[in-house]
């Protein structure tokens, strides 16, 4: 048990082992495991996170989304990558807690982010939600250095510092299809030596009806339980 979620330890020991493969947290890149983001709310710890990414991972997945790295909407608040406040106070994500208290103080509401919305969307249409796990290539989040309520590209050498983390989620579950989301991660894959079975566009800056249809095209439509 950890933070409120009921995680089994071998899903735990894969999150740690995650979470301690990834560099500490400087100026400009933010490991959401290791530090408090300026925006969390109280009891929204680095540890809550890292119980969030264990129940996620909690699962024999058929697929492995990778994008390329979190925004300060999403995986920095949240833990999980692909994944905001809004949709965990919901209980919209399989096998994580829904909560209950908000993670961010952010005065207008529970971060909401486009990208996560169309993510969860189509793995439900196609019935790969239980069976899907999301990550980034670098699961940390890059900002400007005075202004983490920002998003930047990585540079390759930054990215390049999530290579172990990216390989030991790879080695744990082999059978997974290993899907790049947006060119950037196709390559950032590709420079880690890792193949990867599909590459869609990125749901981001108007890419949510090309993404989707890749998706589908890819996986089909899956028959729901009533």
């Amino acid at each position: 048990m950890t933070e409120g979620y009921s995680v089994s330890p071998t899903a735990m020991a894969l999150a740690q082992e995650l979470a301690s493969l990834l560099p500490p947290t400087r100026e400009g890149l933010f490991n959401p495991y290791a530090t408090p983001h300026q925006m969390d709310a109280h009891g929204n710890s680095p540890k809550a996170k890292l119980g969030r990414l264990g129940a996620h991972l909690d699962c024999d997945p058929e697929v492995i989304l990778v994008g390329e790295a979190p925004g300060w909407r999403g995986a920095a608040v949240s833990g999980v990558a692909f994944t905001c406040e809004d949709q965990i106070l919901s209980g919209a994500i399989p096998r994580v807690a829904r909560g209950y208290e908000r993670l961010s103080g952010y005065a207008s509401g529970p971060f909401k982010e486009g990208s996560a919305a169309a993510v969860w969307e189509i793995l439900y249409e196609v019935g790969l939600a239980e069976k899907a796990v999301l990550w980034n290539a670098i699961q940390m989040h890059p900002h400007l250095p005075d202004n983490p309520l920002c998003n930047r590209t990585p540079s390759t050498s930054e990215v390049m510092e999530g290579k172990p983390a990216m390989l030991a989620l790879r080695a744990a579950f082999p059978k997974a299809k290993l899907v790049a989301i947006g060119k950037k991660s196709q390559g950032l894959m590709d420079r880690m030596g890792l193949a990867c079975d599909l590459s869609v566009r990125h749901p981001s800056y108007g890419g949510k009806p090309e993404f989707q249809a890749s998706m589908r095209a890819a996986f089909g439509r899956r028959a729901l339980p009533n």
